[in-house]
């Protein structure tokens, strides 16, 4: 395989975790033709676990690279200018530029990002709209590809997005045979917003939880909404109050999530026809289970059991 040349710019104030992620994730394998290297803008850079990184290059291994990976640091600070126009001329050279949780705002910094969807972590999302107004920040997903430039959200979601890149570069096949080496899910559904701290659901006999218990008791049957006030005993307009407080989102949705989350284990764990899935986890019909899918996984049933059906 053609060597594929990986930077990893590491900047003062730089997480050991998100430094640590595709340093592992890209790391030399007989399956991938990844040949990583360390950087750092100066001689040694002070992570915020204590200690230092001396790396094995600096500016100039990112003309070298053929992706450049900016992990994040705390908190998002200013970079040199002499940083900053390496990147940007990087990316002029067609280099696949990628930022892990703050790492978005040196690429933004960088003019990278201009025009652009990115993404950074939810505790900084607002902060990355308002200071680089021509970037168009999303604040759901867990990392954006917008081909030539992918960002994540905070932290973990660098491994999603560096697996996600390993599938781009390879198949899912090595990308699941890294996955299940750092015991790792292949992909993660959903967005950041799961993460964003709510306010603490009221607790005791107020709590919503035996219902929700329920509810996921019956995936197969029809459930309404009177039947879940009914059994929580309040309401209907209450109940929607009290379960978006609690769960972040509205009954009928996290009924539908739940649903295709019971899909996606009986796919994974049986031999059961795509229709007879849709019956037991609720959907029905294959049809609507293809179309929910693709809706929230995007893919298809039939291509996700090839994938992680054992």
């Amino acid at each position: 395989m053609t060597p594929h040349r990986i930077a990893i710019l590491a900047l003062d104030g730089v997480m050991p975790l998100d430094l640590a992620i595709p340093a592992q994730i890209f790391s030399a394998r007989p399956e991938t033709p990844y040949e990583t290297t360390v950087c750092t803008f100066g001689a040694k850079v002070h992570t915020t676990g204590g200690f230092a990184v001396d790396a094995d290059g600096g500016l100039e291994q990112l003309h070298a690279a053929d992706t450049v990976i900016v992990p994040g640091s705390e908190p998002p600070r200013r970079q040199p200018e002499a940083l900053l126009a390496a990147l940007a001329e990087a990316h002029e050279q067609g280099k696949r530029m990628v930022s892990i949780c703050t790492g978005a705002f040196t690429l933004a910094a960088a003019g990278v990002l201009d025009g652009l969807r990115a993404t950074t972590h939810w505790h900084y999302i607002e902060e990355l709209a308002r200071d680089f107004p021509a970037v168009s920040v999303d604040r759901e997903v867990l990392y954006v590809d917008e081909g030539d430039v992918l960002t994540s959200a905070g932290v973990c979601c660098g491994i999603d997005l560096c697996l996600h890149l390993v599938r781009r570069d390879l198949g899912a096949a090595v990308a699941n045979r890294i996955a299940r080496g750092l015991v790792a899910a292949p992909h993660r559904e959903g967005g950041q917003a799961q993460y964003v701290p709510a306010p603490v659901a009221v607790a005791g006999d107020a709590s919503l939880s035996d219902t929700r218990e329920w509810a996921l008791q019956r995936l197969g049957e029809q459930v309404t909404l009177r039947q879940l006030a009914r059994h929580a005993g309040l309401s209907q307009r209450t109940l929607m109050r009290r379960f978006t407080e609690e769960t972040g989102t509205t009954p009928l949705q996290w009924l539908l999530d739940a649903r295709v989350g019971r899909a996606r284990e009986l796919l994974e764990s049986t031999d059961h026809p795509v229709d007879r899935v849709a019956r037991e986890c609720g959907l029905g019909t294959a049809a609507n289970l293809r179309l929910h899918f693709r809706r929230v996984l995007d893919t298809t049933p039939t291509a996700y059991r090839r994938t992680f059906r054992r």
